[in-house]
């Protein structure tokens, strides 16, 4: 299977290097590229890509802005995000995970850690950089669920955590493992089960919560208060 991939950044030589990175692989083909952030939406819409390399900063529209939109469509639930940052953590990383993107990485990585964030993406699996530590993302989420306590995003925080009392306690502490950052065969390790039935756990869970993939679990984790953050 082909991966379908659309570029969205503002700096057309950045998006000529990305394509010829990724066209040169068997698995992986660019489908489209976008300069802003409104273009990159209508272009998910009429290709319907498997996997976004989106720039958070742009002009007009901003990545920010595409990814709620593109998450926000039912007809797009397939696509998946990565968000490329210059700063590998801050505020708007945070609120790219929040909006739906699958990860972000940042524009210094090494070509081969892009190309594994494209197939890590589009197999449904979280990303998060390795120059991130999970303690301070974890600070991060804690700190904007707190800051959006109010109004329209306050009531989807509440809604995500009334959900959690649909999921099964092994449904819930798979949940937890998730948001640790371990992998399926991890987890089935800890658990001493097999990592396929980790996966139907994650899917089953990741069903009752609404979450498009493992980094909307891990968000919806921290932002119920499931998991606590911590600071190493």
């Amino acid at each position: 299977m082909t991966i379908r991939v659309l570029l969205a950044d503002d700096q057309a030589l950045l998006r000529s290097a990305f394509r010829i990175l990724v066209d040169s692989e068997a698995d992986m083909e660019v489908v489209g590229e976008a300069a802003d952030g409104a273009r990159a939406v209508e272009l998910a819409r009429a290709e319907r890509p498997d996997v976004v390399l989106m720039d958070i900063r742009m002009p007009g529209t901003d990545g920010l802005a595409a990814t709620r939109a593109i998450t926000a469509d039912p007809a797009l639930s397939g696509v998946r995000i990565v968000m490329l940052t210059t700063f590998e953590v801050d505020e708007y990383v945070v609120q790219s995970l929040r909006a739906g993107a699958s990860g972000f990485l940042g524009k210094g990585a090494e070509p081969e850690e892009l190309l594994g964030a494209i197939r890590i993406a589009h197999a449904g699996e979280a990303l998060l950089s390795p120059a991130a530590t999970k303690g301070l993302i974890a600070t991060f989420l804690a700190q904007g669920a707190r800051d959006d306590g109010a109004g329209a995003a306050g009531e989807d925080v509440r809604a995500r955590s009334e959900r959690l009392a649909a999921l099964t306690a092994r449904e819930r502490e798979v949940l937890v493992l998730v948001a640790g950052g371990l992998s399926n065969d991890e987890i089935g390790r800890r658990l001493d089960v097999s990592p396929l039935t980790v996966k139907t756990h994650v899917n089953r869970t990741m069903a009752k919560l609404g979450a498009r993939d493992r980094a909307q679990l891990v968000v919806t984790a921290y932002e119920s208060g499931l998991v606590r953050p911590r600071v190493e």
